[in-house]
């Protein structure tokens, strides 16, 4: 059976600067994502998946987040968290649910911010070259049911913070591309699967979330 999940849009003011100090840290917007999850994720296979895309012309970034919890926002809405959330651009934050279903053959416009990696040697290291990120989508393609008819990469700034684990501070460095195109459907259920679990590595900070539209 295929779960419900949720999808909440927060536009994001940029003129905020609790805003840009989470921008200039992926792991202090990862916690203010995970904070309208409670405990986050928990022992039952859950993950929260979440996104930046910019919007154009405007000073706001658009958070798309994706979970199988329906989150609670409400602590945007306290004082001190006061300008964090952009005006005039509707419902914000608007929560939706949606059950991922599809048919095999199914041609969908995709879009995909990655953090395409390789294990070499025991470590995990960035792909930074087209063809290799290219191919780094066919193979997670494959994995996840669907095929890659037409891609635009986008390549982003490597993404870059600090990370604080048992009182010792583990400096980022992410490579971070942004895939946008059409892929064709070859196995519904193991498509639905992957949205639900996210692609590729660094899902913790903002990478694997796979969004779906008809062309």
């Amino acid at each position: 059976m295929i779960p419900e999940l949720y999808l909440s849009r927060l536009v994001m003011d940029l003129r905020s600067r609790r805003v840009q100090r989470e921008l200039g840290n992926p792991y202090e917007l990862h916690r203010t994502v995970m904070a309208a999850f409670g405990d986050g994720c928990r022992g039952d296979g859950e993950r929260v998946l979440y996104r930046l895309d910019p919007v154009r012309g405007a000073a706001v970034s658009v958070l798309l987040v994706q979970s199988l919890t329906e989150p609670d926002w409400a602590f945007l809405a306290a004082p001190e968290a006061r300008g964090y959330l952009a005006e005039g651009w509707g419902e914000n934050p608007a929560v939706k649910g949606f059950v991922p279903r599809f048919s095999e053959g199914q041609v969908l416009a995709f879009r995909l911010r990655a953090n395409p990696t390789v294990r070499r040697k025991g470590k995990r290291l960035g792909l930074y070259r087209e063809e290799e990120q290219l191919a780094w989508l066919r193979r997670k393609g494959e994995e996840a049911g669907f095929v890659p008819l037409s891609v635009r990469v986008i390549q982003e700034d490597a993404l870059r913070g600090s990370l604080e684990r048992e009182g010792t501070v583990h400096r980022l460095k992410l490579a971070s591309v942004r895939f946008d195109g059409y892929l064709q459907v070859v196995d519904a259920a193991r498509l639905a699967g992957a949205i639900a679990q996210g692609i590729g590595a660094g899902k913790g900070f903002g990478f694997g979330l796979l969004s779906l539209a008809r062309p």
